[in-house]
């Protein structure tokens, strides 16, 4: 019954302290080596006589854990059930050791990009696709840079911050080479999340041993030589952010490429950053911005736009709707796999790789790889 159920109680007067100081001592020391099962757990109840009280009056109080330790019921109910995870350990690890393990892999690949092929600046749906594209061939080292700790640009959601992506016929092939499911309609397909996109193609470029990405790294300037771009300038974004405002001095860094594939996006603190540069420097006449939102005309001209504003360098995504003046294409996403992967054609073909890049855009037209491609300057490609 509940009365067999209680918790041991031991009854001492405040005469008898002295003698039973020793015992409450270790009835504590016990309390904590003991197991509790449940919130029933032993309680040392110190009675104390007040002047003109009877003998029979007590106080109850619950015996303390030291500062820091842990209380037995939690230490107990941490360990019930713990299954196949009872015992689990980690192997030892000098802190050190993570420390040398981070850094001398950063500046390896550090030294290693800093002579790249192909420098894609910004990671978003565009920038994202090219790099994919161009992870195909094992000989072309490329560098991505994102200037956000988080890389995916906005292809992490769909718009006005809902789940779903819409993709207009044909770029779901795109997805489908991916390996990636949808809810198909008759002229587009539709994701259940977004982050289906972003995650599965970054994954696959990560994997890659010829991509390196740079993120919270942030493309300060360009690198012009001979009328020609022929890199980045680069620093990490918190002192981009912040540093330049509160240092005197806040020298960057450099990587060197044989094209860079601008992919900034639409304007913003950091959009459209590779062309703006060209036109402080005079080497663009303007840009003007994106017109009002058209679905139907800016996805077609974002993709037949997709070119090399200035030699060395391609503009792919939003950034072209930026330079040309088209439309917003407002929350549907194909344009950015297509213009993406159209830059990386334009880039293998400035590297002289025209004939093995026509091999591996196996999702242009149904998953068929066969005869020959060449640009319609409308759309990406057409055959032959």
């Amino acid at each position: 019954n509940d009365r067999d159920r209680r918790p041991p109680t031991i009854r001492v007067t405040a005469a008898d302290r002295p003698q039973t100081e020793p015992l409450l001592r270790s009835q504590k020391n016990a309390l904590t080596r003991t197991t509790m099962t449940s919130s029933t757990a032993s309680r040392v109840t110190v009675a104390r006589a007040p002047p003109g009280a009877k003998l029979g009056h007590r106080t109850s109080i619950a015996a303390p854990c030291r500062r820091g330790s842990v209380r037995p019921s939690v230490r107990a109910n941490a360990g019930a059930n713990a299954g196949p995870f009872d015992g689990y350990a980690f192997k030892p690890i000098r802190e050190m050791e993570v420390s040398r393990e981070m850094s001398t892999r950063y500046f390896q690949d550090l030294y290693k990009y800093a002579d790249a092929d192909v420098i894609i600046v910004g990671s978003g749906s565009a920038g994202l696709a090219c790099a994919y594209e161009l992870s195909k061939h094992p000989d072309v080292s490329v560098a991505l840079i994102e200037q956000s700790v988080s890389p995916g640009g906005g292809a992490w959601l769909g718009g006005q911050l809902f789940s779903s992506m819409v993709v207009r016929k044909p770029a779901h092939h795109f997805l489908t080479e991916l390996g990636i499911e949808f809810e198909e309609f008759e002229n587009y397909v539709v994701l259940k999340h977004a982050a289906q996109y972003t995650s599965t193609v970054l994954s696959k470029v990560l994997a890659a041993d010829n991509v390196k990405l740079f993120n919270a790294t942030c493309a300060e300037d360009l690198i012009v030589k001979e009328n020609r771009v022929s890199g980045v300038v680069t620093n990490w974004s918190t002192v981009t952010l912040f540093g330049h405002d509160t240092q005197s001095c806040m020298d960057p860094n450099v990587l060197e490429a044989k094209v860079v594939v601008s992919a900034c996006g639409h304007d913003g603190p950091f959009g459209a950053t590779g062309v703006k540069r060209l036109q402080e420097l005079g080497l663009v006449d303007k840009v003007p911005g994106m017109a009002a939102l058209d679905m139907n005309k800016a996805e077609d001209a974002v993709v037949a736009n997709t070119r090399e504003v200035y030699p060395g360098m391609i503009i792919t995504g939003m950034e072209v709707a930026e330079v040309d003046g088209c439309p917003r294409m407002g929350p549907t996403f194909g344009a950015m796999f297509i213009s993406g992967q159209k830059a990386a054609y334009m880039a293998l073909k400035a590297l002289g790789k025209e004939d093995s890049a026509l091999d591996t855009f196996t999702s242009l037209e149904k998953g068929e790889d066969s005869g020959t491609f060449k640009s319609n300057g409308f759309g990406l490609f057409q055959r032959q």
